[in-house]
């Protein structure tokens, strides 16, 4: 769910990428696990039931929230007001991880040892892909790589940057940790969280209760570990280092980029409140 907004954030129209959601999410979730028969049926009535409670319930919230950053904006935002708008949006992924426990736990009771399997060698391609791209090579490789990320999601808000710009906002991104490798142990230590609480429901034959259970202490531990003592510096240090960086492109964007940045902010919301209301 998370990955769909995710894609729908980098899209023109909010409305168009949400209203093809359910399918999406159902294709991703297929990639991974190779769903079947009944399985996915039921998979795709979860992921239909998960997206009405979504879009009645969630999406009226998410125009008021992108309405603060709006005012924001047009303002000088500081580093307190970005690092609080992460904080809120943490708060929307916690709640929407937390009413997707239901329908987690049905697919997890059904996932079969071979579907576990297809999942593991999934992680490791796409494992693969992220070495290649942004651990391989030297460090001027992976600089440039990390920069034209970001430089993708700041054009989509603000337009294009000048060449001025754009040096100015190398100079800024190279500035920060190069810690990918950090990163892809990140991504390899939840990878196997989540494996290892597949075989266990289905190794242990957990009841619903049960695998529910082991579900919200997974969700738990992800959205905790960056409080944890062993993962906290690093966290709180990514955090600063990006912030700053956004708030680098803020400072030096022009009022016709932050009158794109607004008018894009405008059309998601416009698109959230008549999602809301099913238009």
């Amino acid at each position: 769910m998370v990955a769909v907004l995710a894609l729908a954030a980098g899209c023109s129209s909010v409305k168009f990428t949400y209203n093809q959601g359910d399918t999406l999410l159902y294709w991703w979730m297929d990639s991974y696990a190779d769903l079947e028969g009944q399985q996915a049926d039921i998979a795709k009535r979860d992921i239909d039931n998960l997206f009405k409670w979504h879009r009645q319930t969630q999406l009226r919230d998410y125009a008021a929230l992108l309405g603060g950053f709006q005012r924001q904006l047009a303002g000088n935002p500081t580093q307190a007001d970005l690092l609080n708008a992460y904080r809120e949006i943490r708060v929307r992924g916690e709640r929407l991880a937390a009413r997707a426990v239901p329908e987690i736990t049905t697919l997890a009771l059904s996932i079969k040892p071979d579907q576990i399997a297809n999942i593991e060698r999934k992680f490791q391609s796409k494992n693969e892909e992220y070495r290649k791209k942004f651990i391989q090579g030297n460090t001027e490789k992976r600089q440039k790589a990390r920069f034209k990320k970001s430089m993708e999601q700041f054009d989509l808000w603000f337009g294009n940057f000048s060449s001025e710009q754009e040096a100015t906002l190398r100079r800024a991104s190279d500035a920060r940790p190069l810690d990918n490798e950090a990163w892809l142990e990140e991504r390899v230590w939840r990878q196997r969280r989540i494996v290892g609480v597949l075989r266990k429901i289905q190794q242990e034959k957990l009841n619903r209760e049960q695998a529910a259970a082991q579900i919200q202490a997974m969700q738990r531990e992800f959205f905790t570990r960056m409080e944890s003592p062993e993962r906290k510096a690093f966290y709180d240090t990514s955090l600063d280092q990006t912030t700053k960086y956004i708030l680098t492109a803020i400072r030096i964007a022009t009022p016709a980029q932050k009158k794109h940045a607004q008018e894009r902010m405008q059309g998601w919301i416009t698109d959230f409140q008549g999602l809301a209301v099913g238009k």
